[in-house]
């Protein structure tokens, strides 16, 4: 059976169309002609944007239980002197990179979900993150777990960038029916191309491949969908355009991809484009060998990217309406291997950020003596109960038809 992703995959073939994506149909270019400078209005509707740590993050070096007698001897040359810790409370601290956040905590805008895994885990990255994708262990539910949410919200807003993603595809969990989801890794090369060059939506040319789209019935199969696919492409760009002309942020990004890629998040949410959730991947994190100094790297271009993109939105007034979840397809395991760094683990943990966040531990500190799966640590939280919390109590939509049942939510989002 053909699916919605082969027939998206398969129908930008038809003509070069650059990173839009889809295709270009009928009132596509009568709507670009019309409304140059279009940019749907934004309210304050809650914005989720998702940080994936690819590779499977160590909980154990990120938030770090420096005062539990079993820490030192598990962790013999990766462990860290308690005097370097950044202290929370209860014998709990973050990893001395991570400053930024450490001041968010202060400032009370911090929540760490502990222990997050679920049953019987699997150790393959690419199983394993199809799992968190799909928000289902056993993988029967279609599309992602964000896709799906936005196809439940679609009928309260649909703009073209009601789902983004900075990258080059879109991501599994924001696999949907409905909702064209834009995918830009650099804005200056997101537009209408024709043999790798940019056409403005006036261009003769661009009539010519309407006219050979319009051959496809709207009525057919798929025909809604790549009609749809098309508006959101032609209007996407042009908006990306306008906003990006007018954005400054309040505030100097770090110089990595993972800092721009916040930028740019924080342009589509300052200019005002209906975004309700975003997503971007920090790669790096499978770190089976010298991860002392590969783990602190990344912990860095975490806090730096995490840390600028909350004072930008905060200086423009819009730190209120978003809230930044991190995640990983899993940890590492507790005792460290003889390359210097640590094996596929389990359980890992979770940050929350923004002013909607109440502070706190969520979730049970895992034990480091009680181990399971030849060396692992026991999850305390299941993931699917921190999507829930999310579906629920900020993006504001029922989560049970979403996730198969009801899952228990979590107290790290403030009532409203």
């Amino acid at each position: 059976m053909l699916s919605r992703r082969d027939f998206v995959k398969g129908g930008v073939a038809l003509v070069s169309i650059g990173t839009t994506a889809g295709s270009l149909l009928k009132g596509s270019f009568a709507f670009a002609a019309q409304n140059p400078a279009s940019v749907t209005a934004a309210g304050k509707e809650k914005i989720l944007i998702l940080v994936q740590l690819a590779g499977g993050n160590d909980g154990l070096a990120t938030v770090i239980p420096y005062t539990d007698p079993a820490y030192a001897g598990v962790r013999k040359t990766l462990g860290v002197s308690a005097d370097k810790v950044l202290p929370l409370e209860g014998g709990i601290g973050l990893a001395p990179e991570l400053t930024g956040l450490k001041g968010l905590w202060d400032a009370g805008k911090l929540a760490v979900v502990r222990g997050v895994g679920y049953p019987e885990q699997n150790y393959s990255h690419f199983k394993s993150m199809a799992i968190w994708e799909a928000g289902d262990p056993q993988l029967k539910l279609d599309n992602g777990w964000l896709g799906r949410t936005l196809d439940a919200m679609e009928s309260q807003q649909h703009d073209p960038f009601f789902g983004f993603n900075v990258g080059k595809s879109t991501p599994p969990e924001l696999r949907a029916e409905r909702v064209s989801i834009p995918s830009v890794q650099n804005e200056a090369d997101y537009g209408f191309k024709v043999k790798g060059k940019a056409v403005e939506p006036s261009d003769a040319r661009s009539g010519t491949l309407v006219k050979l789209y319009e051959q496809y019935p709207a009525n057919s199969r798929y025909g809604v969908l790549l009609e749809t696919t098309a508006d959101t492409a032609v209007k996407s760009s042009l908006q990306l355009a306008t906003v990006a002309a007018k954005y400054r942020p309040a505030v100097k990004y770090p110089d990595s991809s993972f800092g721009s890629g916040l930028s740019l998040l924080a342009e589509t949410i300052v200019g005002g484009l209906g975004i309700r959730v975003g997503h971007i991947t920090l790669g790096g994190f499978d770190t089976h060998s010298k991860e002392a100094e590969e783990h602190s790297a990344l912990m860095t271009t975490l806090d730096e990217g995490l840390t600028a993109f909350y004072q930008d939105l905060a200086a423009q007034g819009r730190a209120d309406d978003v809230l930044v979840l991190t995640w990983s397809e899993f940890g590492r395991r507790v005792q460290e291997n003889a390359n210097g760094g640590t094996d596929h683990g389990s359980a890992s943990v979770m940050f929350a950020l923004g002013n909607g966040v109440q502070r706190g531990f969520y979730g049970d500190q895992p034990s480091l003596t009680k181990l399971i799966d030849n060396g692992n640590l026991s999850f305390t939280t299941d993931f699917r109960s921190v999507y829930a919390t999310v579906i629920e109590k900020w993006l504001g939509t029922p989560s049970a038809p979403l996730m198969g049942q009801q899952w228990p939510t979590l107290g790290f989002i403030k009532a409203a």
